[in-house]
């Protein structure tokens, strides 16, 4: 165990995602236990440039593990990008006597992790907090169950009169670039197609199987859209089918920012609490410049290189799969 470590500070940068609160919660109480003190850093990169950081105890985190969204609030920074900003916030973690950092979000919170360990000495290891799952080097990412388990909710709500109604829905999930998202959720629903980034889905193809469908007096379809896909978002792609198929009932529905909110599910609060539990032991271990993840059930170590840089690549048998169960 290292002894130079009696400092840590815990903050969540980029979008919020359900299981942040449970991963600060056990930062925390981990580091509490180690006989740290902890400080959280309010507003991510921004608070920490403008020395928005407060000590947290153990009281602090308790009944929070079941909230959505983050205690500590989250922001997008500009400033941090430059130089200045930077030493502002060197200056800040220094002020309070810092002497390490466990940075919560995704590839944007490692990649100002990472340059601002190549300016200063202040080690810095990362929690994957991205309802997206689009992180390298680990099999989920915070928020991503619970993301998906909303959307699933949502879509089954939608099939009821989709049904009712002898209906075509277009269905619009989160996940910019990454289709986990869309993917899980079309073979949750039991969609009929799913529209995934990675994939060169083909209009033509999907107009195709809707004509098969109604020949098999199929009365409702459900397509699952994920908002990076390259046909453009639902109601543009709705729109193309309307035209290729002007016979079908055609509605549009965006999910949206729901994903991102409400209770965490259990399998949630378990990463969270996993991967907050082995950042503070890593940092006592000398570990830094690294993040963590879940790998086949193990914690894993990837880093911020590799985890910026290298793509994480959809299962491609979840994708056949998911095709051949909607013939």
């Amino acid at each position: 165990m290292s002894t130079n470590i009696k400092r840590i500070a815990v903050f969540t940068s980029g979008g919020d995602a359900p299981g942040m609160n449970a991963a600060i919660r056990s930062v925390v109480r981990t580091a509490g236990y180690n006989d740290l003190h902890v400080y959280g850093i309010y507003r991510g990169y921004d608070g920490m440039i403008n020395g928005n950081i407060k000590r947290l105890e153990r009281r602090d985190v308790g009944n929070i593990m079941h909230r959505g969204g983050t205690i500590l609030k989250t922001a997008r920074s500009d400033e941090f990008r430059t130089p200045e900003g930077r030493k502002q916030a060197y200056d800040a973690l220094t002020a309070h006597d810092i002497d390490a950092c466990v940075a919560i979000g995704g590839n944007g919170t490692f990649t100002g992790a990472k340059i601002f360990m190549e300016e200063y000495d202040i080690p810095f290891v990362g929690l994957p907090g991205t309802i997206d799952n689009d992180i390298y080097g680990t099999d989920y990412t915070i928020g991503f169950d619970t993301a998906i388990n909303t959307a699933i909710e949502a879509v089954d709500r939608i099939r009821d009169t989709a049904d009712s109604h002898n209906r075509l829905f277009f269905i619009e999930v989160m996940g910019r670039h990454s289709g986990y998202i869309a993917l899980h959720t079309g073979i949750g629903s039991g969609a009929s197609s799913i529209f995934l980034p990675e994939m060169d889905d083909s209009l033509e193809k999907l107009s195709d199987m809707l004509n098969k469908s109604a020949k098999r007096k199929k009365l409702f379809n459900l397509v699952i859209v994920a908002e990076g896909n390259k046909n453009g978002n639902a109601m543009e792609i709705a729109d193309k089918i309307k035209i290729l198929n002007p016979q079908f009932d055609t509605k549009v529905t965006i999910i949206g920012h729901l994903q991102r909110g409400g209770s965490p599910s259990c399998q949630d609060r378990v990463l969270s609490s996993r991967l907050g539990f082995a950042a503070v032991n890593a940092l006592l271990d000398g570990k830094s410049g690294v993040a963590l993840g879940v790998i086949n059930d193990k914690i894993s170590f990837t880093s911020f290189d590799d985890a910026i840089s290298k793509t994480k690549e959809l299962n491609k048998d979840l994708v056949e799969m998911a095709e051949i169960l909607a013939l």
